[in-house]
Order: structure tokens, then C-alpha cells, then sequence
């Protein structure tokens, strides 16, 4: 028989052994699936190709990673090799996602790399027209082939969401324990694109002068048995190294491709940052976008030889839609005024102006841009925001949320909703295509005007109110 003094012993021996919860705080999964579409299809990005993909250079996907934390919070991140995320698939998955899993809207995530070698994935009800008719976007598609291009997007979206929504079940249903760390290097292969011209206008070129964010952060996810399952990365670039007539998901494909190749069983997921103004030199040809590729997937390899943050709950997830005013829309008569202007652009736009007040007597005031704060205990703190986001943001944001929460921030745009460029108060005071008249050539979104001069004050203030909020994110 144990004496009382041998079994207070055992219990106090008992008592510091970690438990499971505490030497694996989190549990984790990750899974991904090939949305690879057919050879044939129309591709986005550019709006002067003439013909559809001729060949796949390289599988594209969709990747999820799902955690929860010691007290059951949950997040799910999904990443698309894809040029963006349609608000509406957003909605789609969010609503399935909560009414599935009880996962809150506000934690879940959907970024896209912006690959401009990925399928069309987008189409637009033309302003007066017959309910349920749907166009593509692009001028260059005949309109002998309008029916079979709106077929393969329609098609390739139930491939998406059939895809996304399997992922989410995946991740969430094989969730085990796991650890996580923070690291982050550096990688310098993106250059500022917006480069001074004469009279006050900005061209697209390589400017060595401009505002750049190199940071590639990176969260290394860890199984039981201290293996490396998932490798999550960002950087702050445009993918548009190629435009060939090839699917591929330029670097940050060749980037994750290139991580699971050196890390067998390991899922590597690419997060893209604040790109609207920052462009991957040189480009164009094979050999770049590898490089480029190698250059990042290396950067993040150092990353993970430096000293890492062990990255902590509780999860606090906060989401919101703030309403951003556009300028004054144009008069019907500043409208047809334009349609004669012989900029063939701006008279499209008008023209497409013109058929919206037609069809519904007015033009919308605002857009809604999804924001998004993430805090990781007292770890690290990620922020989203929607759109096509310039590198200001990022700057401004890791400042000011850095000083406020002592952690490493990670800021990403492009997700939950990609609808146009999300200009800086500095950059939409320039002008010039991310400044404005980039959204003269959007059409799944109606954009009368630019934005008005409170964008930036609005969206990171939301920013700070919601990382504010009593008891939450």
C-alpha cells in the first residue's frame, strides 16, 4: 500500500507534467484542391488578349487552413490562385460556412494571389437588360462567343464553390493538436509602379524611388510530433510576371510549388499583401516568374531559421463593411459630353453610365470594402482589407497597430471581396490608374466616380475601431 506521503508526492509530480492543451495550444488543419479549369477558357487580367488559354503551364488551387484555439475559437483561412474574390462568392460561402459550422462570418477569410494567368471568373448583368442575362467583361470576346464564355464561367464558379465548401469541411473535420510559430524575412524583387510623367500624371513603370513593403511573414504550423504540416506566406506584390496564354499562378505559384517540393507533405499557402501599386521587375518572360518564385520561397525558407514567436490564443475575430462615398457622379450631360471625348475608355464608361441611370434613374453613392481584424492572443494581430489595396496602407497600418498591440502585424488586401483599386489619401490626391481611372473598366461593379478624399480615414479607422472593440476582436 503507497504511503500518504508517496501519493501527495505523485500528485504534486502529477500536477506539472504539461497538459495536452498547454504543450499544443492549438488544434490545426490544412487541405487543399486543384481548381486547374479546362484548356479553352477565357483568362482575366488582361483585357487585350484575343483568344482563350491554349495550355496549362502549372495546377492552380484552393488551400484552407483551419484553427482553433484552447477555448474553441475557430478560424478558417482559404487562399484561391485566382485574379480575385467576387463578393458574391464570399457571401455564398460565408452563409455556408455559419449555417454548416457555426463559424462565425468574421472568421473566416478568402484572399486571392491576383494571378492575371488564371480563368475568368467574373461576369456582369449589362444595365437594362433582361433579367438574368449575363455578359463578360471583356471587349475583346466576340459576340458569337458571349453564350459559351458566360457557360464556362458559370461552370468554373460550381467547380469553385463545390471547392471551397469541401475544403471548409475538410479542415474543419480533421482538426488535431498543433503548435504555431512567426517568423519573417525580407524579399525584394517588387518595385513601386508608379513612376512621376510630365504635367502631373503617373505612369505605369518600375520607380526605385517609391514606398515599398518587402516584409514576407510567415506562420509555420506544426503537428504533435513537432512535423512541419503548413507554411503560410505573404508578400507585397501584383502576379503579373506572364502574360502568356497559359494557366499558371505566377510566382506565388512557382513560390508555394517550389516550398512543398523541398518540404514533402507540407502545405504551403501564399497570402497576398497590399499590391495595387507594386509590380514583380523584371517580367515577361519564362524565366522571371521562376526566379521570382525561387527568390520568395528562399526568403522564406531564412524566415524560418530565424528566432520565432510562439503564436498564442485566444482567436478574436471582427468583420465590417464600411460604406465608401464616391465623389459627385457625373451629370447625364457631363456623360454624353464624354461619349465624344476620343478616349475610347472614358466613352465606354460613359456609355455604360449612361444605361445604368437609364435602367434604374441613378447611380449608386457608395460601395461597401470589407475590413477584417484577427488578433492571435497577444501575439500577432492580421488585418484584411478588400480590394486592390496600395502599399500605404500596409505602411500605415503595421505602424500604428504595431505601437498599439506590441505584436507583429500582418496586413492583407485582395481579400473577401476584390471590386476595384483601394487608393491612399496621398495616391488619390496623384490621380493616375491606381488613383481613379482604373475604375473606369471595371463593369461587375458599377463605379461612377472615384472615391471621395475620406477612403483612407474610414477604412483605418474601422480598422482601429474594430481591433478597440470592448471584449473583441
Amino acid at each position: 500500500m503507497r504511503s500518504a506521503l508517496s501519493v501527495i508526492a505523485l500528485t504534486l509530480f502529477l500536477s506539472i507534467i504539461p497538459t495536452g492543451a498547454e504543450e499544443y495550444p492549438w488544434r490545426a488543419a490544412l487541405a487543399a484542391r486543384d481548381i486547374t479549369p479546362e484548356v479553352g477558357v477565357w483568362m482575366a487580367g488582361y483585357a487585350a488578349r484575343k483568344g482563350p488559354a491554349e495550355k496549362i503551364q502549372q495546377p492552380i488551387f484552393a488551400k484552407a487552413l483551419a484553427l482553433e484555439d484552447e477555448v474553441g475559437g475557430r478560424l478558417v483561412c482559404l487562399t484561391l490562385d485566382l485574379i480575385g474574390v467576387p463578393k458574391e462568392l464570399r457571401l455564398e460561402i460565408e452563409e455556408y460556412a455559419l449555417e454548416v459550422h457555426q463559424l462565425a462570418p468574421a472568421s473566416l477569410i478568402i484572399n486571392s494571389s491576383h494571378t492575371h494567368c488564371g480563368p475568368m471568373i467574373r461576369l456582369y448583368h449589362p444595365p437594362g437588360a433582361a433579367e438574368g442575362v449575363l455578359r463578360a467583361p471583356y471587349d475583346s470576346i466576340p459576340d458569337e462567343e458571349q453564350e459559351l464564355r458566360v457557360q464556362q464561367v458559370t461552370q468554373y464558379l460550381e467547380v469553385l464553390r463545390t471547392a471551397l465548401k469541401g475544403l471548409i469541411d475538410e479542415s474543419l473535420g480533421s482538426l488535431e493538436p498543433a503548435t504555431l510559430q512567426f517568423t519573417r524575412s525580407k524579399c525584394g524583387f517588387a518595385m513601386n509602379r508608379r513612376t512621376p510623367g510630365p504635367n502631373d500624371t503617373w505612369r505605369n513603370s518600375p520607380n526605385p524611388d517609391g514606398p515599398v513593403d518587402h516584409e514576407v511573414p510567415v506562420l509555420q504550423v506544426f503537428d504533435a510530433g513537432k512535423k512541419l504540416k503548413g507554411i503560410l506566406f505573404g508578400y507585397a506584390c501584383h502576379a503579373t510576371t506572364l502574360s502568356v496564354m497559359e494557366i499558371n499562378g505566377d510566382w506565388p505559384g512557382y513560390a508555394q510549388q517550389y516550398l512543398e517540393e523541398e518540404h514533402p507533405g507540407t502545405i504551403a499557402m501564399f497570402i497576398n499583401g497590399a499590391s495595387a501599386d507594386q509590380n514583380p521587375y523584371p517580367r515577361r518572360l519564362q524565366v522571371y516568374v521562376e526566379r521570382h518564385g525561387r527568390s520568395l520561397s528562399t526568403a522564406v525558407e531564412a524566415a524560418m531559421e530565424t528566432s520565432p514567436t510562439e503564436i498564442r490564443g485566444p482567436l478574436r475575430a471582427a468583420l465590417a463593411w464600411p460604406e465608401i462615398p464616391y465623389q459627385a457622379a457625373p451629370t447625364t450631360g457631363e456623360l454624353q459630353e464624354r461619349m465624344n471625348s476620343g478616349d475610347r475608355y472614358e466613352a465606354r464608361h460613359a456609355s455604360f453610365l449612361l444605361d445604368a441611370l437609364k435602367a434604374g434613374g441613378s447611380l449608386p453613392e457608395s460601395y461597401p470594402v470589407p475590413v477584417q481584424v484577427i488578433r492571435f492572443g497577444e501575439t500577432m494581430t492580421w488585418i484584411t482589407m478588400g480590394g486592390e489595396v496600395v502599399v500605404d496602407y500596409a505602411l500605415r497600418l503595421k505602424r500604428e497597430m504595431g505601437e498599439k498591440s506590441g505584436a507583429p502585424v500582418w496586413f492583407a488586401g485582395y481579400s473577401n471581396d476584390v471590386m476595384t483599386y483601394i487608393p491612399s489619401l496621398r495616391v488619390l490626391e496623384e490621380g493616375g490608374y491606381e488613383g481613379g481611372s482604373a475604375m473606369r473598366f471595371i463593369r461587375s461593379v458599377i463605379h461612377p466616380a472615384p472615391w471621395e478624399k475620406t477612403i483612407e480615414e474610414i477604412l483605418v479607422g474601422k480598422i482601429h475601431e474594430l481591433y478597440d472593440e470592448p471584449g473583441g476582436p
